[in-house]
Parts: C-alpha cells; structure tokens; sequence
C-alpha cells in the first residue's frame, strides 16, 4: 500500500464561490477566513458570535521541562493560560491562568503562520507569539513572549529547519466549519525563567496550533501530541473526527485513520493506549505529571485534564513499511470538555 502522503495546502480555505475546501494538506493557507462562506453553511451573525471558536496553543519540549501556553476567544469571552512543568520533580513549578474582557484582553489574527500574531494583556501579564518574517524565508521563526510576575519565556522557534505543517479543514457536527494549522517539531531557542530558576531551551522542540472555526455549544475531544526533530504526531477524537490526524515522519507528513484512546478519566496518573484504525500508529503514554482546571462560569463549563509525559510504542508511513520504534517521546494528552 503507497503512502498517503498530502497535498499542498491551497492558500485560502474556502473556494472563490464560498465552498469549504475539507481536507488534509500539508502547509499553511494565508488565511483562515470564514467570512465568504457560502449561504448554505452560514447562520445568522448572533449565532456565528456566540459559536465561533479561535485559539492559539504552543508547546515547548526539552529533556527538564514542558511548557503549555493558550490564548483562546470564545466569542463572548477569552481566556489564557501557561505553564512550566519540571520533568524531574514531575510537578508544576509555575501556572497562569486568566479569563479576560470580551473584545479587549486577546487578539488573534486569521494568519496561522505567515504574518501570525496573537496577544493576551491583562494587568500588566502579557503573552505574544508572533511569526518574524524573513526575506528568504516565507516562515523564518516564530517568537513567544510571556511575562506574568516572575514567570517569564523568551523563545524562538526555527520553522525554517522543520517539515511542513499540517492544515485540516472540515465540517463538525453541532457546528458548522473548522479548520486548524498544526506545526511539526521546530528547534527552539531562548529560556523559560521561574524566580531565580532559569531552563535553556537549545536543545528543545516546539510546536504550535492554531484554530479557527463554529464549533457546537458542547463541545469534547481527546487529543495527543508529540514532536522530535525527525517524528511527530497529531491525533483527537471528538468533535473533529480524524480529520487532523497525521504523522510526521522524516520532513514528510502522511494521513492517519481514526484515533482510538484508551485511558482511565479519573486515574490522572494512569497509562494511555493510542492506536489508528489504519495500523500506522500504537503508543503507550505514560504520565509524569499533569495540569488540570475545572471551571464553572453559570453559562459556561469546562472540564480540563492534560497530562505530561513520554510516548513509547511504534509509527509506520505504510502498512508495508518497517516500524519504527518511538522510546520516551514527551508530549501530551489531553480529555477535555467546554460548555462554551
């Protein structure tokens, strides 16, 4: 059986008469810009504020630590967090956590990697990530910026040594359309300081995601994500589909099958088994910690769980090609809720 490799991602997500191009492609469009859908897809303007859905999440790898950080608009309200997790305490050493003001708190633009730029401020805490163009390279580096008290990130991520992204576009279910830009594995460069403690981040990965569509008023998913230079992964089940699962596998991504996810919801520290339908993928995941946050706003929920930890099993591009061995890849999974 050949490899599913990707096609080009096209530069806009909608055709020029307003039809969703569905698909996985590898690349980024210029643009994730929902404004000439087609009739038979748009619903009333009250409607599309309250269920459009836009976030911003970047992880940063490294054999001490892991780093979380979101910016997320709801529509009616925003939110953002960040985080620092010590691979050898196996704890948190640092967490943000803020709802914002509807309109005024975060900013995130429809570029997912060309010309990307999202921002949350609150009280003098501020987290920006914000592509750096380049004149020889359309997508040269990313930089993070967080400084919340004495919890600070300067990083910079190198698109230019890293394979393509992945792009998704498709339909969901209690919603309308979706799309979501999701990084391979980059070099990192820069620090993470927590007090007095500061972590070099040269040796690290980092990844991004960045999503944009109307999603249902409940909305859940499971999800998994891991990146080294040569191999990475992207799966969820949930309100998506499989519509954005793909492997990274030596600078080229192919196309993955349904994600099956068997963990415990209320054993945090317990052991995950992920596996496609397609036989291209059987991980076990096994937790070294995890942050987690409920939230009841009366109008709105959400129920949080991400643990931290490494990734062993195996990945194939092809039911005909060898396996290869995955052995302690850190990364995250994720079982989540929102009411939103």
């Amino acid at each position: 059986m050949p490899v599913n490799f990707l096609p080009p991602a096209p530069a806009q997500v909608l055709t020029a008469e307003g039809r969703v191009r569905c698909g996985k492609y590898a690349g980024t469009p210029n643009l994730i810009d929902w404004s000439g859908l087609a009739l038979h897809q748009r619903r009333g303007k009250l409607w599309q504020a309250l269920h459009h859905k836009h976030w911003h999440y970047v992880a940063l790898a490294t054999e001490e630590i892991f780093c979380g950080i979101a910016i997320v608009d709801v529509g009616w309200t925003n939110t953002a967090f960040a985080y620092v997790f010590d691979r050898q305490e196996g704890k948190l050493i640092s967490s943000y956590s803020q709802d914002g003001l509807p309109g005024l708190t975060a900013k995130l633009n429809s570029h997912p990697a060309a010309g990307a730029a999202s921002q949350f401020q609150f009280f003098g805490k501020k987290i920006r990530f914000q592509h750096l163009p380049d004149s020889e390279q359309a997508q040269a580096q990313f930089q993070l910026h967080l400084q919340c008290g004495s919890f600070v990130i300067d990083a910079l991520l190198d698109a230019s040594q890293a394979a393509p992204s992945l792009l998704a576009v498709g339909e969901v279910q209690g919603g309308t359309v979706h799309a979501t830009v999701k990084s391979a594995g980059m070099p990192l460069t820069g620090v993470v300081k927590v007090g007095s403690r500061s972590f070099n981040l040269q040796t690290g990965t980092g990844s991004y995601d960045h999503s944009n569509g109307f999603l249902a008023r409940e909305t859940g998913w499971r999800w998994a994500s891991a990146h080294a230079k040569d191999v990475g992964f992207n799966l969820q089940a949930g309100y998506f589909g499989s519509n954005e699962n793909a492997l990274w596998l030596d600078g080229k991504i192919i196309a993955l099958g349904a994600a099956q996810f068997d963990f415990d919801a209320s054993q945090a520290m317990a052991d995950w088994h992920i596996h496609t339908d397609d036989g291209l993928l059987d991980l076990y995941f096994r937790p070294e910690g995890f942050r987690a946050e409920n939230k009841n706003l009366l109008i709105a929920s959400s129920r949080y769980l991400q643990p931290i930890g490494v990734f062993s099993g195996w990945v194939r591009a092809s039911v005909d090609s060898p396996k290869r061995q995955i052995e302690k890849m850190v990364g995250v999974t994720e079982d989540h809720f929102s009411k939103w």
